[in-house]
């Protein structure tokens, strides 16, 4: 699952691969702003304090679906 991070203006945070080497990208509105390759550079084109990370949460179940019933590891 791949990391993200908003922030205020526009601005998300994501880490992506270039020429072999991972880099975190700057986007403002989607349109690419900086391929960083450390969190003071990235820094250097936003505040830090302001970015947020997204997090997936898993979907909810259907109305009529069931949860599969498990047991615990514990009371084996």
């Amino acid at each position: 699952m791949e990391r993200r991070w908003v922030g205020l203006d526009g601005y998300e945070v994501v880490g992506v691969v270039r020429g072999g080497r991972q880099v975190l990208r700057v986007r403002r509105h989607g349109r690419v702003v900086a391929d960083c390759t450390s969190v003071a550079e990235v820094a250097g084109h936003l505040d830090l304090a302001d970015l947020c990370e997204v997090i997936d949460l898993p979907a909810r179940r259907r109305a009529g679906e069931c949860a599969e019933a498990r047991t615990s590891s514990h009371h084996r």
